[in-house]
């Protein structure tokens, strides 16, 4: 049987030995065929979806949209406009992610000015913020 090894698929797709075994462990891919000496023996295909799943990954795509995504990819029948929506989906979720970052970074720099203000730990702003759990001043 003609096949690459674990090893070599993982250094093939630029991804560990664990993420392989975590993905056929999730039925994310199927188990690849064994040698007759019992060594998982992957094929081309497998690479190939392995590369989708790391550059959907890359993208913020759950293991579950990827799934979604590769059952698309499958179906002959279907059109770009399911994956569109999922993609606009995604690109919302990550301009949602993008606001809260921002706003999280305000909230640091503030804390942060009120800190360089203060010389002892006891009547640090940031450490009291993180006890009281008081919401920053997003002026």
């Amino acid at each position: 049987m003609k096949g690459l090894t674990r090893s070599e698929v993982a250094k093939k797709c630029g991804v560990n030995i664990e993420t392989l075994r975590y993905y056929e462990k999730n039925n994310i891919i199927e188990p690849p065929q064994r040698s007759i000496s019992g060594y998982r023996m992957y094929s081309e295909e497998d690479v190939i979806k392995i590369k989708f799943i790391k550059n959907a990954r890359n993208l913020g795509f759950t293991l579950k949209e990827i799934s979604d995504l590769m059952k698309l990819r499958v179906d002959k029948k279907k059109n770009c406009d399911s994956v569109i929506v999922k993609a606009r989906q995604k690109r919302e979720e990550v301009d949602q992610k993008i606001k809260d970052l921002k706003a999280m970074r305000k909230a640091l720099v503030q804390l942060i000015n009120k800190c360089e203000e203060s010389e002892l730990t006891n009547d640090c702003p940031i450490l009291s913020t993180f006890e009281t759990g008081k919401k920053i001043s997003q002026d």
